[in-house]
């Protein structure tokens, strides 16, 4: 009989604290900070994942909503193909899943607002003008990006 009672005990506390867990909305236009797990280089293959980190809280509500830390996945959106010897292609990359209790719920953001690194421009390509070689965004760089819709969680 104990170990019924305690049970259903559990079950009603678990029950009460999945109906308390808050459904949160950030808005679009909400700053993304992460920072890079990996490096990434100008000559990533497009439709690449990579992962990264929240760098700080993303709050709503005056609530934290996704602390720093939280696991956020990125794509490759274009690139200079290793294969094009000259190209001023950049690389541009966004945020597409994050990684909540195991579930990976969809992101969409209007680009790097970062660092100037994502042109895939070297110090002697801006000297010379001329778009070749490779570049790379090393471990732990901070990018920042803007929700492009609200973010439902």
């Amino acid at each position: 009989m104990n170990g019924k009672k305690c049970l259903v005990i559990f079950l009603c506390l678990w029950t009460a604290a999945q109906g308390m867990s808050i459904a949160a909305t950030i808005p679009a236009g909400t700053t993304v900070v992460v920072t890079t797990v990996d490096a990434l280089s100008s000559h990533e293959s497009p439709g690449r994942t990579f992962k990264t980190k929240l760098a700080t809280d993303l709050r709503a509500g005056g609530k934290t909503v996704l602390p720093a830390g939280t696991v956020i996945f990125g794509v490759v959106e274009a690139s200079r193909n290793a294969m094009v010897k000259t190209t001023s292609n950049r690389l541009t990359v966004n945020l597409r899943s994050v990684s909540i209790n195991g579930r990976q719920v969809p992101v969409k953001t209007t680009g790097p607002l970062g660092p100037d690194t994502l042109s895939a421009v070297t110090p002697r390509q801006k000297v010379t003008g001329v778009s070749a070689g490779k570049s790379v965004l090393p471990r732990g760089t901070k990018l920042e990006f803007l929700l492009a819709q609200p973010l439902k969680l």
